[in-house]
């Protein structure tokens, strides 16, 4: 078989040097054309759910971490899942298939997730993790005032309310996470004639206004 290719090269040079030419084109298009990664990704398809409790890691295993392993090991395509409990904080891992599509992953993970925790009343928050891949790269910015004139909590503030959505609107970016400093206040007053009629405390009000930085206002 290589005694014949040879034969036919030699009998056809200008043949061979044409598709010689051809493919070394190709190739350098497809080099230029193609997207390559300088650190691929080889992680698996996988969905990370977090849970939140201010309990001990045995109370938070037995009513939040194992209920959530053993109904996600019944979801279609799922390979394994891993659990972790720790004081106030629960992880489950649900690894599936190679070839499972990201956001089919997350649909069956939170159609399981949703039958499997209707007992578990006592969970404050519990979410799943943006969609990236395990080796995602991490990149870091810095806003600066160069003239002086804003401090560092207006910087904060239009980190949070203007840039943060312009960065996540960038196609590949799954999540800006700003530093955990200088987190501008919201101002509140009392009213002592509203908060009288009502019979509040200001303990209620405290309470209240506290619900509602974990996540949702609620009425007192």
């Amino acid at each position: 078989m290589i005694d014949r290719i040879i034969d036919f090269s030699v009998r056809n040079k200008f043949l061979v040097l044409l598709l010689v030419g051809a493919a070394a084109l190709a190739g350098a298009r497809a080099l230029r054309d193609v997207p390559l990664d300088a650190i691929p990704d080889l992680g698996e398809t996988q969905v990370i759910v977090y849970s939140r409790w201010d309990r001990s890691p045995d109370v938070v295993e037995s009513q939040v971490t194992y209920p959530i392993v053993t109904a996600m090991l019944g979801a279609p395509h799922v390979r394994a899942v891993r659990g972790f409990s720790d004081f106030g904080y629960s992880f489950v891992y649900v690894i599936f298939e190679d070839g499972t599509d990201t956001y089919w992953a997350r649909t069956r993970t939170l159609e399981y997730l949703s039958v499997c925790c209707r007992g578990c009343r006592p969970m404050r928050r519990r979410s799943s993790a943006p969609t990236r891949p395990v080796l995602a790269g991490c990149f870091s910015n810095a806003l600066v005032d160069r003239s002086g004139q804003r401090s560092l909590a207006d910087l904060r503030s239009y980190q949070d309310w203007n840039l943060r959505y312009h960065l996540k609107a960038v196609p590949g970016v799954s999540e800006v996470a700003s530093a955990r400093r200088l987190r501008p206040a919201i101002p509140g007053e009392r009213r002592p004639e509203p908060t009288a009629q009502l019979r509040l405390s200001i303990q209620r009000v405290v309470e209240a206004v506290r619900g509602g930085k974990r996540g949702g206002w609620r009425s007192a």
